[in-house]
This record gives C-alpha cells, structure tokens and sequence, in this order.
C-alpha cells in the first residue's frame, strides 16, 4: 500500500508532494461505417428534345437574353408615313428615297435589295422583274398591284435582320389586345408576314422608302469600299549650299 501511495505522489524539486492527476479515461472512436456520410443529390433526368424550333428572328422558340428576359424588338427608325425622313444627316439620302419610290420604284427596289444582299451587281437581277411586273400590271388592271407580290418578302427580311418590330405588334401594343398571340412567335410571325404583304400592297411606295431609309442608316451600299487609302508623299530634293 504504501508503494502504491508513493507512486500516486508526484515530488517537487523543493520537496513538495502532490497526488498526481487521475488519468482520463479515453472514449472509444466510432468505427468508419458509423460515420453519416454527406447525401448526394442525384443527377437530374435528361429531358428528351425534339428538333429545335426557331423564329422569324434567328433565335429559337422561348429564347430569351442573359438575366432571362425576353428579346425585345426595336422601332423602325422612321415611320410608315414619314415620306421625307427625318432631319438628321440622312435627311439628303431621305429626299432621294422619297423621289425614287415616287416615280423610279423600281430602282429604289433593286438598291434595297442589294443593299440587303450585301451583293454588288444584284441591282439589275431584282430591278428588271419589278420593272416587268410594274409595266404589267399598270397595262393589265391600271395599277401596280403585281410588283408587291415580288417586293413584299424584302420587307420580312429587313424585319427578322434587324429584329424590328411588325406592324401587328406595333398595331396590338398600345391597346393592350391579343397578347396571347403577341407572345407566341410562331403565330405572330405568321401574322406578321401577312402584314408584311399588306402594307406593301396597300401601301406599296411608302412601305418601299422606309424600307430603303432604314437600310441607309444601317447598312452601306456594297460597292462602297470603306478600306482606307494610303497615298505616299515622296520627299521633296534637299540641295546642300556651298560654303564660300
């Protein structure tokens, strides 16, 4: 007993004895297998996907911008009836927008579609049909009323290029009216096209230069060549004087 006492006193250089510390008692780990793992949420299903459907503008059905608002379409940079444009630096181009469509449609059609095209030298391949129905429809029935059904698809494509807003949704936005239709693409681009043929056959000059107006804001002509040109100056002759 007393070795156990003794060995249960801890001494102090000084000579002091203190019981030592009664050792703790050390709790068994739980084995790997009782340990809760993390749960893993499983991989969602893979939806299956038809073919991709897309819209007049060249986005797809549903396709909407980055923070998930749906792509707006921008105003036409002139009015139907703004026959002389508007008064910016375009107003010259303007006036002879309003002149061509008035006596010479047939050009102002064949530079806007060239325009579009981006193709030099297409001018003579849509002039000279529109010329054809023009005259012919005159002779026939008193009126042009066949070169709309040649010009009218020129317009649908200014509008799906530069996502320009139509006239059934510029005609049902301020009322309020058919927004079921508005909101669904593929109906309202079919609507649209209709439009498209109607202000061209209903309004077929003024449908002509506000189609050429906006295509000169936004488009330049393809012959023009915008590269810019060098032009070296060779250095004049330097003479040297002769000390005397």
């Amino acid at each position: 007993m007393a070795n156990m006492e003794s060995s249960a006193l801890l001494k102090h250089p000084d000579g002091r004895e203190e019981p030592a510390p009664e050792p703790k008692e050390k709790t068994p780990a739980a084995p790997p297998e009782a340990i809760p793992k993390p749960q893993q949420k499983a991989p969602p299903a893979a939806v299956a996907k038809g073919p991709a459907e897309w819209t007049a503008d060249g986005l797809p059905v549903g396709h909407g911008s980055v923070v998930g608002e749906p792509v707006g379409r921008v105003q036409w940079n002139s009015n139907l009836f703004s026959c002389f444009g508007r008064n910016d630096e375009f107003c010259g181009s303007d006036l002879e927008v309003c002149l061509l469509g008035s006596f010479a449609p047939c050009v102002l059609y064949g530079s806007n579609a060239e325009r579009l095209g981006a193709i030099p030298g297409s001018f003579a391949d849509n002039c000279l049909p529109y010329t054809g129905l023009y005259v012919l429809g005159n002779v026939l029935f008193g009126w042009n009323c066949l070169a709309p059904w040649l010009s009218h698809p020129t317009r649908t494509a200014i509008r799906r290029k530069f996502n320009l807003e139509g006239s059934f949704e510029s005609f049902t936005r301020p009322y309020g009216c058919l927004d079921g239709i508005v909101e669904d693409e593929q109906r309202r681009e079919q609507l649209e096209q209709v439009c498209d043929f109607a202000t061209h056959y209903m309004c077929h000059t003024c449908s002509l230069c506000q189609e050429g107006r906006e295509l000169r804001r936004r488009l330049p002509h393809p012959g023009f060549d915008a590269r810019p040109v060098l032009i070296m100056i060779p250095p004049m002759e330097q003479t040297m004087g002769r000390g005397a």
